[in-house]
């Protein structure tokens, strides 16, 4: 009896892993543009989703049944449009979102007739579907030199170095737990090397036309420029002297190409080296 349940419990687990995450936000009258509630709504269910490994998203435009068609089409994909922008604005990866399309008209379902504009305002929407891979994919990992290892070693004028498993959330300038100890390490080297200046070059991912990403906390674009300085604080406050270093935010000039995590990243550009005779 007790294998009975467990056999079904882990179907019921296996099933609800496999299901897709939905999310609606909705609209006022003929207009495209996210109200402050629903874009808080929004970012609320993108933390939810922001770690999961996330084969596609559909994003779907809806408007009453109000206008002509022709209106009601341009309407609902301006709608799907304005969502699409603010994902990639909280870098999330573009590849992903396999459908933006505008539907047009929801047709009204009478209940009461003075149900009539509450149906209409539930209309006004965009559905979100979220699919994430079950199950998740293996990580792949390539074992290359360390950044600490590198900073250790000979190296140049023009040098780029890449701070790897220095990780941020997504849409923010602070680092995730994991990456706390990488840079203990690397703030380490850098106060031995004297003899390295620096700039701390700050990256966004997956925002359109190589723009900057919004920081959520501050509400500003300049996510990459927050992330570098975020570093630079972190390597002033364990000793490095702030005369070797500067930071600046690179948008999403350079994208690696990779996995959309590595882009919310930092890079050291060595920009003088001081030769001990």
């Amino acid at each position: 009896m007790k294998k009975i349940l467990f056999l079904g419990f882990l179907i019921s687990q296996l099933i609800w892993a496999q299901e897709e995450l939905k999310h609606e936000v909705f609209f006022k009258t003929d207009a495209y543009d996210v109200t402050d509630t629903e874009h808080s709504r929004l970012l609320l269910f993108l933390s939810e989703i922001e770690s999961l490994d996330i084969e596609k998203i559909s994003i779907y435009g809806f408007t009453d049944d109000r206008g002509s068609a022709e209106y009601n089409l341009i309407l609902s994909q301006n709608r799907a449009n304005s969502i699409k922008t603010i994902f990639s604005n909280n870098e999330f990866d573009e590849s992903i979102i396999t459908n933006v399309d505008g539907k047009g008209k929801i047709l009204l379902k009478l209940i009461k007739e003075e149900d009539v504009s509450k149906i209409r305002g539930l209309n006004r929407k965009v559905e979100i579907i979220v699919t994430p891979y079950f199950p998740p994919r293996p990580e792949v990992i390539t074992k290359t030199k360390t950044a600490s290892e590198t900073l250790a070693g000979d190296i140049k004028i023009g040098d780029y170095i890449l701070l790897e498993n220095i990780l941020f959330k997504t849409g923010y300038s602070y680092l995730l737990p994991e990456s706390k100890k990488t840079l203990e390490e690397i703030s380490k080297v850098l106060l031995q090397r004297e003899d390295i200046y620096f700039t701390i070059q700050g990256h966004v991912c997956c925002t359109q036309n190589s723009r900057d990403a919004i920081d959520r906390k501050t509400k500003k674009r300049n996510l990459s420029l927050a992330r570098a300085k975020y570093i630079y604080d972190y390597l002033a406050k364990k000793g490095v002297d702030p005369k070797r270093m500067k930071f600046v935010g690179m948008r999403r000039k350079f994208p690696l190409g990779g996995e959309a995590k590595y882009d919310r990243r930092v890079e050291i550009l060595v920009t003088y080296v001081n030769e001990v005779n």
